[in-house]
């Protein structure tokens, strides 16, 4: 008995160390912006575009946008907990003078109990805590986008799109800025050429879609 309680103990302890030395999520990409920021921190009053693949993948937006000083702090695979855990480090330090999120999808894909409900209530604690520390800085957040892959999920994105949405509209210096009517054919269904072979990552034609629909929200 003094062998298996012994033996319980230390598998515990281990436990416990590999809790303690367990890398966060997404801590990595983090590090790299932070490095890259020692290099040369980014010009404050820039335009932040801030959240998950869908701007990971966007490495040219600066093109897109020509005129605007583009900032992207994009890391794929993130969710809006991931965002609210870095904002000191990747969004609070910038001092942008205009803040733009794409994130929630993973948050409804990651797992069914994560409600619309919930991502919008992630999406309200990003938002006070932008406000609490930058101000009134202006706000855009971008709908989740449809996808072939993830058609299954489509109703519950348009819910949160819904309730983030009515959030935005009662608050000043906040858009929602919608590009996901956009990506969707006259029958309701998801453009699928706008896409890469995974039918979840957009291609060219799919940023082309988008760029009209944001640079209207862009402050100069």
């Amino acid at each position: 008995m003094k062998k298996w309680i012994i033996a319980v103990n230390s598998l515990f302890i281990l436990g416990m160390l590999n809790a303690q030395t367990q890398e966060p999520a997404f801590r990595k990409d983090i590090d790299a912006f932070k490095k890259a920021d020692s290099r040369q921190m980014p010009a404050a009053n820039s335009i932040l575009f801030v959240g998950s693949s869908s701007f990971t993948k966007w490495t040219d937006v600066q093109d897109y946008f020509p005129g605007y000083p583009i900032l992207n702090r994009g890391f794929g695979g993130s969710t809006l907990a991931d965002v609210i855990r870095y904002a000191d480090e990747i969004i609070i330090p910038y001092h942008p003078k205009q803040i733009i999120i794409y994130c929630g999808e993973n948050d409804i894909a990651a797992s069914d109990t994560i409600t619309p409900q919930i991502v919008s209530n992630r999406f309200q604690q990003l938002f006070s805590i932008i406000r609490k520390k930058l101000g009134k800085v202006p706000v855009g957040f971008i709908s989740i986008k449809p996808s072939p892959s993830r058609w299954k999920l489509e109703a519950r994105f348009v819910e949160a799109n819904r309730l983030i949405k009515a959030f935005l509209d009662k608050q000043k210096n906040a858009v929602f800025i919608d590009v996901h009517t956009a990506m969707l054919n006259a029958d309701g269904s998801v453009k699928t050429t706008i896409f890469i072979a995974d039918n979840l990552h957009m291609n060219a034609k799919g940023y082309h879609i988008w760029q009209p629909i944001i640079a209207n929200y862009l402050n100069r």
